[in-house]
């Protein structure tokens, strides 16, 4: 979803104000099942187990400041934060697995996984 607010807080937080806003994001999901899968040697070919459980891996890029870096910078060394989920409309308990900023641009790039509960 190209040029759209990007919400983020810390697992901390309980107010709106401690949302921090980060606008004209780019922002991408992949949805992939968790499956077990065995290979019958001298049968009749695979034998897939659908576990059923489904992660989430958000993709979010865009510009912002230093000060707006500062604070997602904390976010990332503190713990789970939450994330607004603009496809489904909710709050998601997160895992920040990666990131990354260019100062001299103010280009950042996160990824994020759904912490499944």
């Amino acid at each position: 979803m190209a040029g759209t607010d990007f919400f983020i807080r810390p697992a901390s937080g309980t107010s709106s104000s401690d949302w921090v806003r980060l606008s004209n994001a780019d922002i991408s999901v992949a949805i992939a099942r968790r499956m077990t899968r065995t290979v019958l040697h001298g049968g009749e070919g695979d034998d897939l187990v659908d576990e059923g459980a489904e992660s989430a891996v958000y993709t979010v890029r865009g510009e912002m400041n230093l000060d707006d870096y500062k604070k997602v910078l904390k976010m990332f060394r503190a713990g789970q934060p939450y994330i607004h989920d603009p496809f489904e409309e909710r709050d998601v308990k997160t895992v920040f697995s990666k990131m990354s900023y260019d100062g001299t641009e103010g280009l950042y790039k996160f990824e994020f996984i759904e912490d499944i509960r």
